[in-house]
């Protein structure tokens, strides 16, 4: 094999890709990133068995071939080399290792055998849709918050993708909870996605997708099956292993009929829970909001620091009430409002509150209340 490639396009694929290369590795070739040269085209393919990120980029093949390559030693190599270089990469079939030069500098990696890597084959996909990167991103930016990071609830550490609403009014809907909070998104079901199966897209996915979009103005292609999910961002293609198991019935969480109604400035509140949180302690984190008539009082008490009270004017005509909850859990979804105004329906203060955008009912977030 040998090939020319520029560095600026070398480094931007190989960031995407060597992301997905555990830094531990206990099976060798799970370290190295396949290298494949031919017509005109350097493709370059990661994988921890779970996830696969393939990118194309153009290259000068003046002899086609491939061979694989420790993930991060090349990157680091690449990013150490001087912009606007030409990079060659040689390899000969009897010696394992592959040749970098670039000006005056040289290297030599060691390399495994192309054989040896494994090929995270999808096989058929049941459903084929696309949808704008800027949909994708907001997709993930409002529940990705939710996801659950405990091993043992394996089924919540990811997002349930699914199809929701009636045959009529259909929407692509994506779920996340942890048990404390749960973050619902919706968007009009685009077409191809009728009739899809109900999936679980795993945490890491879920942050490698995000990394990807860089430009929102492009179209993802998503495809789908009960076991695999693809998706295809211009020249990079991930696929990904779901997550078997089956996602809980999340509707049962989400409260019907919470009779009292907060409406406040979504800043403000941000900020003022911001503030009196500062007294809080790492393991207890709750701010106590006692509402009133127009009136919401957020408290703090550290009984090892001290106290922090602030009030705030707000739009509130139910029964008084003090309710506590998690500061941090607060601050998450508040800063998924993307209105002006955050309307917070609540029961008792043993219930879970539905916390909405005022202007905005494609998202909806639940959290579960803490004793104060």
């Amino acid at each position: 094999m040998k090939v020319t490639v520029e560095r600026a396009q070398l480094l931007k694929s190989l960031s995407h890709v060597h992301r997905v290369v555990e830094r531990r590795n206990t099976i060798p070739i799970l370290g190295n990133v396949l290298v494949r040269a031919e017509n005109a085209q350097l493709a370059l393919k990661a994988t921890d068995l779970d996830l696969e990120v393939t990118e194309t980029l153009p290259a000068e093949t003046a002899t086609a071939g491939s061979t694989t390559v420790p993930a991060h030693m090349f990157y680091d190599i690449v990013r150490k080399l001087p912009d606007g270089s030409q990079i060659v990469l040689e390899s000969d079939g009897d010696r394992s290792v592959l040749a970098i030069r670039a000006g005056r500098s040289r290297f030599t990696l060691q390399t495994l055998p192309e054989s040896d890597f494994p090929d995270l084959a999808a096989g058929e996909m049941s459903h084929a849709f696309r949808l704008p990167a800027s949909d994708v991103k907001r997709l993930i930016d409002r529940t990705q918050f939710a996801i659950s990071t405990e091993e043992t609830r394996y089924y919540l550490n990811g997002i349930y993708l699914h199809t929701a609403g009636s045959p009529k009014a259909s929407s692509l809907r994506a779920v996340a909870t942890d048990g404390h909070r749960l973050a619902q998104l919706d968007l009009t079901l685009p077409s191809g996605a009728d009739g899809m199966p109900g999936v679980i897209v795993p945490r890491k996915t879920v942050g490698e997708v995000q990394r990807l979009i860089e430009d929102t103005e492009a179209e993802i292609g998503i495809e789908l099956s009960t076991g695999k999910i693809r998706f295809t961002l211009g020249n990079v293609v991930l696929t990904s292993k779901l997550i078997d198991g089956t996602f809980p019935d999340y509707g049962r969480v989400i409260p019907q009929n919470n009779d009292k109604e907060l409406l406040v400035d979504k800043k403000d509140f941000e900020a003022a829970v911001d503030r009196v949180s500062t007294i809080s302690s790492e393991r207890g984190r709750a701010v106590k909001l006692a509402l009133s008539a127009g009136k919401l009082v957020l408290s703090v008490t550290n009984p090892d620091s001290g106290s922090a009270t602030e009030e705030l004017e707000v739009e509130y005509a139910s029964d008084p009430l003090d309710i506590g909850f998690n500061s941090r859990y607060l601050l998450d979804i508040a800063a998924q409002i993307e209105g002006e105004v955050a309307v917070l329906k609540l029961a008792d203060p043993g219930s879970p509150t539905l916390i909405q955008d005022r202007d905005s009912k494609s998202a909806l977030y639940v959290l579960m209340p803490m004793r104060v």
